[in-house]
């Protein structure tokens, strides 16, 4: 958990060119109604699909 927020997935920065499969996932979640955003952890170098924490526990 990150300040309130859930991490859904996580995918390493270094994908291919023209590759953004943390955004696809994200937007597959709207799609389904969450409110799935792409953040970056610049600690571990890879992209974070996370959604609200009561998003999380209800979905």
């Amino acid at each position: 958990m990150i300040d309130g927020r859930v991490v859904l997935e996580r995918f390493p920065a270094g994908g291919p060119r023209g590759s953004w499969p943390a955004e696809e996932f994200a937007q597959d979640r709207r799609m389904e109604g969450q409110s799935a955003e792409v953040v970056m952890d610049l600690a571990t170098d890879a992209f974070l699909v996370i959604v609200p924490c009561a998003e999380a526990v209800a979905g």
